[in-house]
């Protein structure tokens, strides 16, 4: 991958064919600065001429040119550093335009399961923010370090040409200043950056799950303090932002400030020592033409400084920001094979899988085998944790096995293309998101080119009739505007209808009634029937009166088959299967007595 280069060979290629630009627009942001030094030289030339004339001011005949030349160059710089500046703009918009289109292309490349373990809020942060802040480097910060080499080497010759003596004094402060710079970005410190970028990231991520559950913090008059990682992640970005600014920045930029702003104070002395020698010689008036030069050209080590300053600022600002970028950019790619096959059948086979998450450190799944015959109907069944999503989630390629293989159709699942793969298969899942859009895109979304009358019979298959009447504009209803909501029911039949459209012969329902209310779950258990009609069904539940039906149900627990048969043989085996059977029963029967006890009955 790219992060091999530097930082700004690395942003460089990104601006493709507008690298171009950047190099103009430096080139005439060093231009501007060195035309920007002239007016200081004219300032000089007209303190010189009065002081040679003095008495005789009328005798200074070239002080109006002198002026005119300062304003003209002024302008000038003024106009090629804008110029400069909208080169510089437009390679770094594009830029980050082409880092967040090459992150996109990525996150299109990038199994499904990497977004089960990145939050979209941090995804978000990591590539859209991380792309606009190297814009700063890009479209300002670029231009001024080319600018402010270009102004200090052009600083140095003007320091040492007229009086070394007076120019070495100056240049002191400028020594001073560039130290104290060091001392607050350069060595352990320049780690500070990327701590404070990691405690922004997991800010953002906190306050996108803090966002979500807003609704929850209402309902039971919860503070912030409830959720603990939000209020955790602010303390930690505003203690690190707190200790970078207030303990480490302090002393060195108050030392920063104070001798370039007062660079003036050391001319002082050299001036007091040397005066009595210009005195003796009778080069006063040239002495104190000098003398007034470094005065006023002192200024410019102010500005030079302050530019060094915030593009060193950008350049680390930029560094860490591509750090953050990688993260998004080197997520794990889906192998696609060279030599695809098309899978003859929808049959599903687990061949002795085993899988592990990255970081964890034992397998979510190992050495599980089992088979799913075309239109036979599957229940994976098990405590949380047992394994049971992770199982579903490895026939679409969510994630890839470890080990073993997972087969479609008699063939390897990572032989098959990917989108003939996702062709293969319809997912329901227990939090299925609609987007913000009409209902009629929603449903389209599962085949994008389905008329109008094929939604509406998968809506009607997905017992959505009654949801399409009460909607102001039908399926053409855009979901979340002028209080257009749906419940958690309404969005899974909707979801269902999505599914049903799709018409993929292999289904996979991950808890799909989970968060129905009782008459809602009624109306999907109908559309389950529409949309599992001869089709291999996956379902994974922990309601289990929604698989008894099921052509067998197999139990995983902590990674492993340990129980595979019909609901009445598994509850007559008395195993895992028999204790959850007994289990869900009393809770489906637990109720409060009128006495305020509680009682469970079977």
């Amino acid at each position: 991958m790219k992060q091999n280069k530097s930082t700004l060979g690395e942003l460089l290629e990104y601006a493709g064919n507008y690298k171009s630009l950047t190099i103009i627009g430096c080139i005439l942001s060093a231009i501007a600065m060195l035309m920007n030094m002239v007016p200081y030289i004219c300032i000089w030339l007209v303190i010189r001429d009065l002081v040679r004339v003095a008495p005789n001011w009328q005798e200074a005949i070239h002080i109006k040119d002198y002026g005119m030349m300062a304003f003209w160059f002024a302008v000038g710089g003024i106009l090629i550093y804008f110029f400069a500046l909208m080169c510089t703009h437009l390679a770094a918009f594009r830029t980050a335009e082409n880092i967040r289109k090459d992150g996109l292309a990525i996150m299109m490349k990038t199994p499904l399961g990497f977004f089960d373990n990145n939050a979209s809020g941090l995804i978000r942060n990591r590539l859209d923010g991380a792309a606009s802040e190297t814009e700063t480097l890009l479209a300002h910060n670029l231009a001024d370090i080319v600018g402010t080499i270009a102004m200090f080497v052009g600083m140095l010759v003007l320091l040492f040409v007229f009086d070394w003596r007076m120019g070495a004094s100056c240049f002191l402060a400028a020594i001073i200043s560039v130290i104290a710079m060091f001392s607050m970005m350069g060595g352990k410190n320049a780690n500070l950056m990327a701590e404070y970028q990691a405690a922004q990231d997991t800010m953002s991520k906190a306050a996108t799950e803090y966002v979500r559950g807003i609704p929850v913090v209402k309902i039971f008059q919860q503070t912030v303090h409830s959720f603990k990682a939000f209020k955790e992640a602010i303390d930690d970005y505003s203690a690190k932002a707190e200790h970078y600014q207030g303990v480490i920045c302090r002393v060195p930029q108050a030392i920063n400030l104070t001798f370039t702003e007062g660079a003036f104070i050391f001319l002082v002395p050299v001036v007091i020592l040397l005066a009595p020698k210009a005195l003796g010689s009778g080069n006063f008036a040239e002495f104190i033409t000098d003398f007034a030069f470094y005065a006023i050209f002192s200024a410019i080590i102010s500005t030079t400084l302050a530019k060094v300053m915030f593009a060193a600022s950008g350049m680390m600002l930029a560094e860490t920001a591509l750090n953050r970028i990688h993260q998004v950019t080197n997520a794990p790619i889906l192998e696609v094979t060279k030599n695809p096959q098309v899978p003859q059948s929808n049959k599903i086979e687990f061949k002795d899988v085993t899988f592990q998450y990255e970081g964890s450190s034992s397998p979510a799944l190992e050495h599980v085998s089992f088979l799913v015959n075309p239109g036979e109907t599957i229940a994976l069944v098990g405590p949380s944790g047992g394994g049971k999503t992770t199982a579903a989630s490895l026939i679409p390629r969510f994630w890839d096995a470890t080990s073993g293989e997972v087969k479609v159709g008699d063939v390897n699942v990572k032989e098959i293309e990917p989108h003939v793969l996702m062709d293969q298969v319809a997912f329901v899942f227990q939090n299925n998101r609609l987007f913000k859009t009409s209902i009629l895109e929603n449903v389209r979304a599962a085949r994008p080119n389905a008329s109008i009358e094929e939604v509406n019979a998968a809506l009607h298959a997905a017992q959505c009739d009654d949801i399409i009447q009460k909607l102001p504009e039908g399926i053409h209803t855009i979901i979340g505007t002028e209080g257009t909501y749906l419940s958690g029911g309404e969005q899974q039949r909707i979801a269902l209808a999505r599914a049903i459209l799709k018409d993929a012969p292999i289904v996979v329902l991950d808890e799909a009634t989970a968060f129905a209310d009782p008459e809602n779950e009624v109306l999907i258990q109908k559309a389950f029937s529409a949309l599992t009609k001869d089709r291999t069904v996956i379902m994974i539940a922990h309601r289990l009166s929604t698989v008894v039906n099921a052509d067998r149900i197999i139990v995983l627990d902590d990674g492993h088959v340990v129980e595979e048969g019909s609901h009445k043989d598994l509850v007559n085996k008395n195993g895992l299967y028999a204790r959850m059977w007994n289990d869900y029963n009393r809770g489906v029967n637990w109720r409060i007595s009128t006495d305020k006890e509680v009682s469970l009955h079977v």
